[in-house]
């Protein structure tokens, strides 16, 4: 009997003709996920249903993908520890960074079968008190939540909405292009959630030089799903006003609410964190084959940057 949330029948749907879940299927080919994990003498890693479900959508139902993306998954995530270690929700700072609502995943989707919007607001927090690093490991903490919960993010895939009013400088000048290639190979090669399209607003001078340096780290594919706005009316034209929150003229309540409502979440996932950085992970000594070394694949052999073909 497997141990998986049901889901509705309009995320079946979307399921079934994108991401080709097959009901039937699911049993034996979480069976055939877990089985791999136990002959996997150097891995470590978390064998619920909810949690290995979420590989396969994110992975489109493809075996061999979903084994490779859980190797990525752990693998990557031990070796940029700045990113990763030390997620404590009931740490001070971090409770701290939390509050400040920095990314937030919106409570309302257009549709019941519809992606998740996260709404990203860097200005939210002060670049002399906390590092991008910092703000990006509070965001891995929340990915992890919307892996094993939320349900329209790993069917349906994930919009951001990149809101740049009030960046300043220092927030910038903490985008470094070392940092910035790490976020993108742990986001798109170690994780298995569906980016659908990214969606920037309020940009303010200074951003294209960001923004090159960004597109330059994925194919075209990816660049074609960037959309800059030069206003939010624009923005409101692709996604629907009401799905924002009160601020923004939406229906999706205020933001200090949502902002309420993650900080709590994240509390009762205090035990998860711990135990996840404690017992989970790789044993590179009792690894058998040699890694595909992402990072390699990444930068290339010498260590510069390679473009990446992520669908």
């Amino acid at each position: 009997m497997i141990n998986i949330r049901p889901i509705s029948s309009e995320l079946a749907k979307v399921a079934k003709e994108e991401i080709n879940e097959v009901p039937e299927r699911i049993s034996e080919d979480l069976e055939a996920l877990k089985e791999w994990i136990r002959k996997q003498p150097h891995l470590r890693a978390r064998t619920s249903d909810q949690f290995l479900v979420g590989f396969l959508r994110g992975c489109k139902w493809s075996l061999e993908r979903a084994k490779e993306k859980i190797e990525d998954f752990y693998t990557l995530r031990g070796r940029i520890p700045e990113l990763m270690k030390g997620r404590d929700p009931l740490d001070k700072r971090t409770r701290k960074l939390i509050r400040t609502g920095v990314g937030l995943p919106l409570p309302l989707t257009e549709a019941p079968g519809k992606p998740r919007i996260m709404l990203i607001r860097p200005a939210a927090y002060d670049p002399a008190l906390f590092t991008f690093a910092d703000v990006m490991k509070v965001g891995n903490m929340i990915g992890d939540v919307l892996l094993l919960e939320d349900d329209n993010m790993m069917i349906a895939g994930q919009i951001d909405i990149l809101d740049l009013a009030d960046v300043s400088a220092g927030h910038f000048m903490q985008m470094n292009p070392g940092l910035m290639r790490k976020i993108t190979l742990l986001t798109q090669k170690a994780n298995p959630m569906r980016q659908i399209e990214t969606h920037c607003i309020n940009t303010p001078p200074g951003f294209e030089t960001i923004f090159n340096m960004f597109k330059g780290f994925v194919n075209e594919k990816q660049r074609n799903r960037i959309h800059v706005h030069r206003n939010t009316e624009e923005l409101f034209k692709c996604i629907p006003r009401k799905l924002f929150p009160t601020e923004y003229g939406g229906e999706a309540g205020k933001i200090e609410d949502i902002i309420d409502f993650w900080e709590q979440k994240l509390i009762t996932y205090s035990e998860w964190f711990k135990e996840d950085e404690e017992q989970y992970g790789v044993d590179e000594e009792k690894r058998q084959k040699p890694y595909k070394d992402a990072t390699q694949e990444f930068f290339g052999p010498n260590g510069s940057f390679r473009t990446l073909n992520l669908d």
